[in-house]
């Protein structure tokens, strides 16, 4: 009554610059992905590497803190379990790959020097 119907125009004009109104839709996205691959994802899987390496090189007499933030010191290494002296005498085992850090037993000083 009031509203005049409205029709589509042809197809026809939308099939002539179709590639570079592709382009121009998928381009936002692929930079969102590049400036996510440089500022997250890239800089997370160099901690993780650094991470396993610390995990792989914990020896005896290194500090550790475990992920449910036990502070001790290794008293024996193995493949998977490291035993760590949380108090003297008490000795727990703790799988490797529950470690959240270590400090090497030579990085460690008094805070008087």
């Amino acid at each position: 009554m009031f509203i005049t119907p409205a029709y589509a125009q042809a197809a026809g004009g939308a099939a002539a610059g179709g590639g570079t109104a592709f382009f121009a839709q998928i381009a936002p996205l692929i930079l969102i992905f590049v400036i996510f691959w440089f500022l997250l994802i890239r800089p997370q899987q160099k901690r993780m590497k650094e991470h396993a390496a610390k995990i792989a090189a914990v020896a005896k007499n290194d500090q550790v803190v475990t992920g449910g933030g036990l502070v001790g010191k290794v008293t024996k290494v193995e493949d998977q379990f490291v035993e760590v002296e949380i108090a003297s005498g008490v000795k727990v085992k703790v799988v490797k790959s529950t470690l959240s850090d270590v400090t090497p037993a030579a990085g460690s000083r008094p805070a008087n020097d």
